[in-house]
């Protein structure tokens, strides 16, 4: 029997597709990257390939899930200790865009052709909406509002694709424009009943 089949290598090879899948997805681009150069890049066939991935799309979902939770829990770390939440939340975003940038296979997710699809898949993970309530405060909220977490990874994934000169300048916009809405949705809220 291959070692492809057996059942022992079966986690091992799904690993082994993910990692030839960010290999080809940073040289060839996200969304240019058929199952086919994936297979070849992983030594298998495009039978076995699909043995554990049904399409592209879930082969793009397993990375960014797998990306996510190593870069989430990189982030938790960098940010343990920090109590007030605005500032949990800047230090957050900066740590993530540090982290994404950092790695050649996951900033290859944000050129211009390819980050759309980075940013529909953000922002229908449940993963990565963890992520980014995990950064917020944990005031309940309004189910009339959109999730602000939806609205943090738009954020993230924007900074991402056209960054900040600078992490100054982007440390500034983030202490401008989120931190204050954090502030806001922290405070408890006041009021009168009218009977």
């Amino acid at each position: 029997m291959s070692g492809w089949l057996s059942e022992e290598h079966s986690m091992r090879a799904a690993e082994r597709i993910l990692d030839a899948a960010a290999a080809v997805f940073a040289e060839r681009g996200v969304a240019a990257t058929q199952m086919a150069d994936i297979a070849k890049a992983a030594g298998c066939s495009r039978a076995t390939l699909y043995r554990y991935f049904d399409n592209r799309h879930a082969v793009q979902r397993a990375f960014v899930h797998r990306s996510a939770r190593r870069v989430g829990t990189l982030v938790a770390a960098e940010i343990h200790g920090i109590d007030d939440p605005p500032a949990r939340l800047v230090a957050g975003v900066l740590a993530s865009l540090r982290t994404v940038r950092a790695d050649p296979l996951l900033i290859a997710w944000f050129r211009p052709g390819d980050a759309g699809l980075a940013l529909e898949l953000a922002e229908t993970s449940t993963v990565v909406t963890d992520i980014a309530n995990s950064l917020l405060p944990s005031a309940p909220a309004d189910p009339a509002e959109p999730s602000l977490a939806h609205w943090l990874t738009r954020v993230i994934v924007s900074l991402l694709t056209v960054p900040g000169r600078t992490e100054d300048e982007e440390r500034a916009m983030l202490e401008q424009f989120i931190a204050p809405l954090i502030r806001t949705r922290a405070r408890p809220r006041t009021g009168h009943r009218r009977d």
